[in-house]
């Protein structure tokens, strides 16, 4: 057995946790000696009971190793441990964290370099449209978007970041094999083909309104800091911001109307010292990163190198206003698909947005 099959052991002992798992390597040096220690030593560790000092003496009675390395493989992930170099830098920092990390996909060195994004899961299109745009400006310029795969703000900062073609990672409160929402399940196979899906919890351990406070401070801990876009007062948003204060991150927040109970929460972090959003610019001057260089170059358009969907959402769009109904409707291109197209083209300045959902070509461009 070697130290991240211990790893992956001690994370299937019910109680074992981050925290005591500490307390247990102080003692015993590595997973496998603590794995191998007899009953009456792991007594002797501070916070370890003898209920569970039983448990890790006999793990071998309640844990399946062979089976879950078997469910790791089948299914295509891989385990890593705070000893791996692609463990996030910032979250081996925080005062808990996770024992293994299952990785669906891949993490590289770039994905060191990230922010959390998050918001409620019951939220207005005002809020999924700054998701997308702001996951869109910062995976573009460069961060890698980490998020919750919730639905609501998650969702679309998920998107954005994909429509970017920029790195996104999901952090899941359940096993990979239990995937919630069920209805994610095509986001998050796009997340691990281009990024990385990520869980603590064993492939089929079961979502519960426990584990996701869990996943959230992953969420927090991961990168330079966390922007809520759209929260109300109960949102689990605020945990994970309330975290990554802890953490000593860094917390930004998206203004919303006064009226709206959706964005109560959020307005309540400004409030209360939370850096307010306006644009991207506003985090990435924080942390001193500038917008890549455009893919194009000076004498190339950027009209020549758009996919075909682009090329026709952007010759149904006039220098006069446009309004989005007309687009889709000449084009004949589903809705969703003209949103997140005319978001990419915008990102391109090839348009620009108006107010009442209109849009106009920028002639500049060409």
């Amino acid at each position: 057995m070697n130290s991240t099959e211990a790893s992956i052991a001690l994370n299937m002992v019910p109680g074992v946790g981050p925290v005591r798992l500490r307390r247990l390597l102080e003692c015993f040096h590595t997973p496998e000696q603590v794995l191998m220690a007899r009953e009456a030593q792991l007594r002797a560790v501070e916070g370890i009971g003898s209920e569970l000092a039983a448990a890790i003496a006999h793990w071998q009675e309640t844990v399946d190793l062979g089976a879950e390395l078997t469910r790791i493989r089948d299914f295509g992930a891989k385990v890593i441990t705070g000893e791996s170099p692609e463990y996030p830098r910032m979250l081996r920092e925080i005062s808990n964290p996770p024992i293994v990390l299952y990785v669906w996909g891949e993490l590289i060195e770039r994905d060191h370099r990230a922010l959390g994004i998050v918001g409620s899961r019951q939220t207005s299109h005002y809020g999924l449209e700054c998701a997308k745009k702001l996951s869109y400006q910062l995976a573009y310029a460069g961060l890698t978007v980490v998020s919750g795969l919730a639905r609501g703000i998650d969702t679309a900062a998920h998107q954005g970041a994909l429509a970017a073609q920029g790195r996104t990672v999901a952090v899941i409160g359940s096993g990979l094999m239990d995937l919630y929402p069920p209805e994610n399940q095509g986001l998050a196979e796009k997340i691990a083909a281009s990024g990385a899906v990520i869980s603590e919890f064993p492939m089929t351990f079961p979502p519960s309104p426990q584990t996701f406070p869990y996943r959230n401070r992953i969420v927090a801990g991961w990168g330079s800091g966390v922007l809520v876009v759209e929260a109300g007062l109960k949102s689990g948003a605020l945990i994970t911001a309330g975290q990554a204060l802890e953490q000593g991150r860094l917390v930004y927040a998206v203004p919303g109307q006064i009226d709206r109970p959706t964005s109560a929460g959020s307005n309540r972090l400004i409030q209360q010292g939370a850096k307010l959003i306006s644009s991207a610019a506003d985090i990435l001057d924080d942390l001193q990163i500038l917008f890549r260089e455009p893919r194009q170059t000076a004498a190339t358009p950027p009209s020549a190198t758009l996919s075909p969907e682009e090329q026709t959402i952007l010759a149904t769009v006039d220098i006069a206003e446009t309004p989005l109904d007309a687009i889709v409707t000449k084009s004949g291109l589903p809705m969703p698909k003209v949103a997140s197209t005319l978001l990419a083209l915008e990102m391109k300045r090839l348009v620009k947005q108006l107010p009442g959902q209109q849009f106009v070509k920028l002639q500049d461009q060409f």
